[in-house]
């Protein structure tokens, strides 16, 4: 019981976020005038909801529904020939004029990543964590696009690979997979983050276990669990995942990658409903081309 009321704590530590290693103590500064020492702190993409009572804007609400990652050692510059990538797009290929801006509510990738869909397709991909809140929050909106999308879209699951609670989550996501068992990945976040269920434990033996007594009360066999958990597809899956995390450079999720071309997230589109916009938009100036 307390090593479960641990790992439930660890997770709500975790949050949607990566960390780094803690740095070392930082060397005292020179001293300064006698000014004022306080500087306005630099806004974070992913900052923590302001206190109870503090107005908010729209733009605030929707930063506070995606949480950023600080990645281990530099961040990768951005281009700007990206902007002039979108700059050279066929005009039947552009975004609504004045709707949606490149480098701020998507951001296009420089150079493109390769997808694994068939001529014709457009891949969208979705880099998530199971026990994201974020992630959890933007499930419905996901599940009534997929409703409505176009049938040359092709939707793709990934989970984020930072550490060993999130590969554990990543297994136990493509088991459910290769199990056929879609349904039980709503109900995996549902309990996850409104039930505090970690669904996942101190050693990969543990991990196994807790998931595979989570699939048991869902119906699933202990057998047919175990041959899916083991399987080589699952196996290769949870490579693919940990490839494409260091491809496209997760700093956050959910993240939204469209096409191997464009990224975008909740807070750059302004909201999950606004999310679902902009991915429409993507998806049919891609499939345009």
């Amino acid at each position: 019981m307390i090593r479960t009321l641990a790992l439930a704590a660890l997770l709500a530590l975790c949050a949607c976020a990566r960390h780094d290693p803690t740095p070392p103590p930082p060397v005292a500064p020179a001293p300064a005038p006698a000014t004022n020492t306080q500087s306005p702190a630099a806004p974070q993409t992913g900052a923590l909801p302001a206190p109870a009572g503090a107005a908010q804007s729209e733009s605030q609400q929707a930063a506070a529904s995606q949480e950023s990652v600080e990645t281990e050692g530099e961040r990768p510059a951005r281009s700007d020939t990206s902007l002039e990538q979108i700059a050279e797009l066929p005009a039947g290929a552009q975004l609504p004029d004045g709707k949606w801006q490149p480098g701020v509510n998507y951001q296009p990738l420089v150079p493109a990543q390769p997808t694994s869909v068939a001529a014709g397709k457009v891949e969208v991909i979705e880099v998530f964590w199971l026990a994201c809140p974020h992630c959890y929050a933007l499930e419905p909106f996901i599940r009534n696009w997929l409703k409505t999308k176009p049938a040359y879209v092709e939707f793709v699951r990934v989970p984020v690979m930072w550490g060993p609670v999130h590969r554990a989550h990543a297994r136990f996501y493509y088991t459910l997979e290769a199990l056929g068992r879609d349904d039980l990945v709503t109900k995996a976040m549902e309990a996850i983050s409104t039930q505090h269920t970690p669904l996942a434990g101190n050693t990969e033996e543990e991990s196994s276990r807790v998931e595979q007594n989570f699939a048991a009360r869902n119906g699933v066999s202990a057998d047919d669990f175990a041959k899916a958990y083991n399987s080589f597809t699952v196996n290769s899956n949870v490579q693919r995942a940990e490839q494409l995390t260091q491809r496209y450079h997760v700093e956050g999720v959910p993240l939204m990658v469209v096409n191997g071309k464009y990224t975008t997230d909740v807070a750059k589109a302004g909201g999950e409903a606004k999310l679902m916009e902009l991915l429409s938009d993507l998806v049919a100036a891609e499939h345009r081309r």
